[in-house]
């Protein structure tokens, strides 16, 4: 659902694009994150073509997430795998 949430961050989209950058997710997987996070009230459907965006509490999400990302992006890029979680080093 997370990966829900960090792509439409920048703004509303499509099921069919937002399908397209989730990459592996099915269709039906997506369909029931999308109608989760409806029922939650952190996405909403609207326009003529049904794009889904972020809620307010839906970018409140994305805030409070973004800390994460940033380390996670950090991490897979390799520049904080040689710290430990605990302060110290390998």
């Amino acid at each position: 659902m997370l990966r829900v949430v960090w792509e439409l961050e920048p703004g509303p989209l499509g099921f069919l694009e937002l399908r397209r950058r989730m990459g592996n997710c099915s269709s039906s997987m997506l369909s029931n994150r999308l109608q989760q996070l409806q029922v939650a009230g952190l996405v909403d459907k609207h326009g003529p073509k049904g794009a889904y965006e972020l809620t307010g509490a839906g970018v409140g999400l994305s805030e409070a997430l973004q800390p994460l990302w940033d380390w996670s992006e950090s991490w897979a890029s390799g520049s904080s795998r040689g710290v430990w979680f605990r302060g110290g080093s390998n």
